[in-house]
């Protein structure tokens, strides 16, 4: 997930410099927002794993 958010801000920045700037706002926010979903996710992990002392389980797919 953080490579999104990665990929997402290398796409605003490249935006911004062509002068997309509506486009480059958008790519900003899309990885505000993963940055902020990945840090959420993050801590919850680690709370799991405080808590309970061992992984948590992969996702099913």
């Amino acid at each position: 997930m953080l490579s999104w958010v990665i990929t997402f801000f290398i796409l605003a920045v490249l935006a911004a410099l062509l002068g997309f700037v509506g486009l480059a706002g958008t790519f900003a926010e899309i990885a505000k927002f993963l940055a902020v979903l990945f840090v959420v996710l993050f801590v919850i992990s680690l709370v799991y794993h405080m808590v309970t002392g061992r992984r948590m389980p992969p996702p099913a797919v």
